[in-house]
């Protein structure tokens, strides 16, 4: 996971992570981002396969997260922080 930008805002690349430690990643992420940060970019891709998308967008669940926007990028998903 490559991670860009601070603030309110931050983007997190997962680009060549295999699902389950994106998982791993992601949350251990959200359980200790500072409250600061309302919104995560989640960059998956999509070129590769769907795995990433898929796991990201319809199976991964975590507390902070109040809602999950799919970008105009389709390798890209966003989500909107508690």
């Amino acid at each position: 996971m490559v991670e860009r930008g601070s603030g309110p805002v931050v983007e997190l690349d997962f680009h060549n992570t295999l699902v389950k430690d994106a998982q791993r990643e992601l949350t251990s992420y959200l359980s200790h981002a500072p409250n600061s940060v309302r919104e995560v970019r989640v960059i998956h891709g999509y070129h590769g396969g769907t795995a990433l998308r898929d796991m990201i967008r319809y199976h991964f669940h975590h507390p902070r997260i109040k809602t999950k926007m799919i970008a105009l990028n389709p390798g890209e998903t966003r989500l909107i922080l508690k």
